[in-house]
Parts: C-alpha cells; structure tokens; sequence
C-alpha cells in the first residue's frame, strides 16, 4: 500500500507519517513539501530515516504530481493554515488561493489517473463567522459556552451553516472540500472531507495566529510577552484540541473502506466539549507547570476573532466508531515538555 502525503513536513504531515508507519506494517509513505514554513525542515531528515521517499518542491507547480509514482491513496496535509492568511501584504489572496485551492487541482488529478483515494485535511473555519458569532454564550470556569439547553451544547455539526463571510481562509478551504466531492463524483474514486479542529502537540510551529496552544505553553515557558486580544481582555475565548495522531485510526478506516458506501463523505473531528479551553484557563494551567507569568490585555476585537468554535464530532462517533483518545491536559504536558526541552523553538519556528 503506497500513501503520498502533501505538506509531509509540516506538523500535521509529520506526526501522520510517523503514526501511519507505527499502527500499520506494509505500507510506503512517499511525501511532497516545499518546506516553505519555518521548522519543517526539521522533519526532513527524521523521516526519510523511517523510511519515508519525500520530494523536496512546489504542490503548486502541476509537474511536480506528474512526476509522482502511482499511489493508492493521497492525503493533503499541505495549506497555509492562518485565519488571517490572505488579508496582508505579507500574505496576499493569490497566493493564499494558489497554496490552499489552486494545488487541490493536481492532487485531485492524479488521484483520478492512479485510481487513488483522496482526503482532504480540512477546518473548522469553514463555518460562518456571523452564525457563530449568533451562539448565546456564557461564562463557566473562565471560559465561553453555550448556554444551558442551547442545541450546541456538545459542539457545532457538519450541518452549521457555512454563510459566508468565513474568511479567505475558510473560503479557500470550503472550495477545496466542495472541488474534491465534484472530482470524487465525476470520476469515481473515494474521497473524504475531515474537517478538523485546533490541531495541537509537540513539535508544532505555533504562532499567534495558527498553533495557538503552542504557541502560548512555549511563550509561557519563555516568559515572552502574552496578550488577551478583544472579548474585553478577559481570554475567556474557547476552542477545541485535538493531537494529529488521534486522525490516524479513522484515516486507516477510511482506507479500508474503499468506496465507502453509504458513509458521510463530510466529518467534524476535534476533541469536543471535553477538551474546550479558554486562553485563560490554558494561562491558569500553564502558572501551575510552569510558573507565573503575566498576560497584557487589549480590548480592540479583530475582524475574525470568534469568542467559541468547538466542533461536534458524533458523526464521526457514530459512522465509524471514532474518538480522539488525548485530552487536552495530555496534550497541553506533551507541549510543555517539548518547550522546556527546546527553549529557542518559537526562534526555530518564526515566531
């Protein structure tokens, strides 16, 4: 069994790879990343080591899938994954576009010549920014829910409206999803949609804007400057952690489940309600591992800050017997013990 996976160096590739290769014998990981994100280059090494065939080039250059040997199955762990992406100089809306859409062509073409499967890493900022921004929430434990007896008390479902505006960056990505269903149609190969929520764990290149649970423990650790952004400084907004590896079990499920008639081509995967956390309850759990520190306020809310998104995953639960396994605490100690043990990581990383 031959996986190709894009963005095999970045975080989420790479933790994949190396979960894939330990939970299943026989299979050959081959990988595409042009290691334009500061750290992957890191991974490179690591995991050709395991065994992994990995090309160094552009997913946006067509010739390079062309140049790729078959596959039976391709997974996209390649995007530029910041909200904000697309909406500054140092980001434009063509290169968002061009990294985030635009490169799905190849994939979803080469996945039509090899017969191969196809799944798209996708987010949970597909969802609109105003039907979110509607959820009545309250304030429990220094953080954001809904209230009591509202229908999102375990999360939104892939059925959440996805009006737009959602951010270029969620457009771009909405895009994707819809692109691969109609190529997945035409052409008749599998594809999967798992929409995914914070990703988080050891080894990844958080900044302020994407990684944000590592990109807090790391600065915590560092004692650098932290600030709660709008919401009147309180930090009491809320999301859900999920560790890549946790992806690996319904990933292989989805393999061997070829076709997959009759399974929703479209999931929610996050560690939920269970696993929601504020910045201030992650800062009140970083003083106890790592010490006091203090955290600045600023009150001006910026275009696509959202005080709450925390993803329902029981389709998933429900159609393939899936379940994230770490918790946020395991996941948040995973982090700090990685930001002790490389102190210059946030350096490393361009944060």
């Amino acid at each position: 069994m031959r996986i190709l996976i894009t963005g095999i160096c970045g975080f989420v590739g790479s933790v994949l790879a190396r979960s894939l290769l330990e939970s299943r014998e026989g299979l050959t990981l081959t990988g595409i990343d042009n290691l334009s994100r500061p750290g992957s280059e890191t991974n490179l090494a690591p995991l050709r080591a395991l065994g992994c065939q990995i090309t160094v080039a552009d997913l946006r250059d067509p010739a390079v899938l062309e140049a790729q040997p078959a596959a039976n199955w391709l997974i996209d762990a390649a995007a530029d994954p910041s909200v904000l992406a697309g909406t500054s100089a140092a980001s434009s809306a063509t290169e968002l576009l061009r990294t985030n859409l635009f490169s799905t062509v190849p994939m979803l073409e080469f996945c039509c010549r090899h017969s191969a499967a196809f799944t798209l890493l996708s987010t949970s900022r597909v969802y609109g920014i105003e039907p979110l921004r509607q959820i009545a929430l309250q304030v429990h434990n220094e953080a954001y829910r809904p209230i009591d007896g509202s229908e999102f008390t375990q999360g939104i479902a892939e059925h959440f409206p996805s009006t737009p505006p959602v951010s270029l960056y969620g457009a771009s990505k909405l895009c994707a999803e819809t692109l691969a269903l109609e190529f997945g149609a035409a052409f008749q190969f599998p594809v999967w949609i798992n929409r995914c929520g914070v990703l988080a764990g050891a080894g990844q290149f958080g900044k302020a804007d994407q990684g944000i649970f590592s990109f807090w423990i790391h600065r915590w650790a560092a004692k650098l400057p932290l600030r709660y952004i709008g919401f009147e400084g309180s930090g009491y907004q809320t999301r859900d952690c999920l560790h890549p590896a946790d992806l690996t079990p319904l990933l292989l499920r989805q393999l061997d489940a070829g076709a997959g008639i009759g399974k929703p081509r479209t999931l929610n995967l996050s560690g939920g309600m269970a696993s929601a956390t504020s910045l201030r309850q992650l800062s009140l759990w970083c003083a106890g591992r790592l010490g006091p520190h203090s955290v600045a306020r600023e009150t001006q809310e910026r275009p696509f800050d959202l005080p709450w998104v925390v993803l329902d995953s029981a389709l998933a639960k429900a159609s393939w017997d899936w379940q994230p396994t770490r918790t946020a605490e395991l996941i948040a100690r995973e982090i700090a013990d990685h930001a002790q043990a490389n102190p210059r990581w946030l350096d490393l990383c361009g944060a």
